[in-house]
């Protein structure tokens, strides 16, 4: 009763708030007054609902909490058991893997070119996520490194006639190169003015690429960017999409293996423990120089690799298409998938590029459905989609003789 009541409340206030623009409509021609009654009956109902359906689902989650809490035994989730099992693994890896081969040859070419742009973001998602999700630092200005890497190709093609397979290598080296630049001067700083630095660093890029018409052609940008070539080999339009879908599966891939690697290696554990506590990260020895170094130009090695194959998806690009909103949609996929999780990343940049594509249908509504849905992953999946799992391990003794080394084992993942 007490929830029946607080939601009738809200729903008589959005009622008043609302009603001068939901019910009064004036006629300035015909000098009349329309008074739309309906409208505000639709708006009480509709605040009801989602008032009520809200406040249930926050009981939920409460209730989930206090159980969870009490029973330290309970079964895992069915999704973890089912990952789990190696032989469920093979099969949804082999059944995927199928889907993913055979997809542009199923689909059409709409579909297959959004899937790449898809792959693209997952990307760029994975090569932030090194950044924010695995060293901490919160990165605004990645998107510059997208398009160093986007640009060097395009003026390389421009002037020089370089190819994508050649510029590919270039991309990365100048990504690193920039996230190198960025990195020095940010190694005292941490938190809302690291934040506020690599913020400006992307708006300096941006700003440089808009007003140096000599070097970057300015706004007008760069056209007829070459499309990526197999051997001399022409393709027509379709067969282009089809090649790019091929080679971004591709990158997908390398950079799935290259960043869990990463992440399971030395320097993942220093980034992981530099995220945790950078003052005890010193404490143990860790070269905090280095090891924020490193995960800036790593980063920004994925993002200049993407920028190479935007440039050469799109064959047209210009500053407008490096701004800071970009930057805010990549933080968006790492923060909504999962800070760390590579699983959630790529979860991320599927849901977040998939549903404003799908949603067109709800032409004037799918941007506020699609805000509506980020706003109840946040509030009901803090963590996001997929939390990031700590590998955590056991120490059992294996003898009962003073001084006999203790056995190490692997004990899985702990959330």
């Amino acid at each position: 009763m007490h929830g029946l009541k607080k939601s009738l409340i809200i729903s008589a206030w959005f009622m008043f708030l609302t009603f001068p623009l939901m019910v009064i409509r004036v006629n300035t021609i015909y000098k009349t007054i329309e008074w739309r009654w309906m409208n505000l009956l639709w708006v009480g109902l509709g605040a009801f609902i989602l008032s009520f359906v809200w406040r249930y689902l926050l009981q939920r989650r409460e209730l989930g909490r206090a159980k969870k809490g009490s029973d330290q035994t309970a079964s895992l989730p069915l999704a973890k058991r089912l990952a789990g099992h190696r032989h469920f693994r093979v099969a949804a890896l082999a059944i995927l893997a199928t889907v993913a081969v055979v997809f542009p040859l199923v689909f059409s070419t709409y579909q297959t070119n959004i899937m790449t742009s898809t792959m693209l973001y997952v990307v760029l998602g994975l090569g932030l996520n090194i950044v924010v999700g695995l060293a901490g630092l919160l990165d605004l200005g990645y998107v510059a490194f997208y398009a160093v890497g986007a640009y060097a190709y395009a003026l390389l093609n421009y002037h020089f006639g370089l190819g994508f397979w050649t510029v590919l290598p270039v991309g990365a080296l100048l990504g690193a190169l920039f996230g190198l630049m960025l990195g020095f001067p940010v190694l005292r700083l941490r938190g809302d003015y690291l934040a506020i630095v690599t913020l400006g660093f992307g708006s300096i890029i941006r700003l440089v690429l808009e007003n140096w018409n000599e070097f970057s052609k300015g706004p007008s940008g760069i056209s007829n960017i070459a499309r990526p070539g197999f051997f001399g080999m022409n393709f027509t339009v379709s067969e282009s999409v089809t090649y790019l879908y091929y080679i971004m599966l591709g990158l997908v891939l390398v950079t799935i293996l290259v960043v869990n690697r990463l992440k399971e290696s030395r320097i993942g554990r220093a980034w992981m423990a530099l995220r945790e506590d950078e003052i005890a990260c010193q404490a143990m020895g860790i070269d905090k120089m280095k090891t924020k170094l490193l995960a800036f130009a790593l980063g920004a090695t994925w993002a200049g690799i993407a920028g190479v194959v935007f440039a050469a998806k799109t064959t047209f690009i210009n500053p407008a298409s490096f701004t800071f909103l970009e930057s805010a949609f990549i933080l968006s996929i790492v923060v909504l998938g999962g800070m760390g999780s590579i699983l959630g990343v790529i979860l991320g940049a599927f849901i977040l590029i998939l549903l404003p594509e799908y949603m067109r249908a709800f032409s004037e509504y799918r941007m506020l459905l699609f805000g509506a849905i980020m706003v109840l992953v946040m509030v009901f999946r803090p963590q996001g989609l997929v939390k990031f799992q700590r590998r955590h391990y056991e120490v059992k003794e294996t003898g009962e003789s003073e001084g006999e080394r203790p056995a190490i084992k692997e004990a899985g993942e702990q959330a």
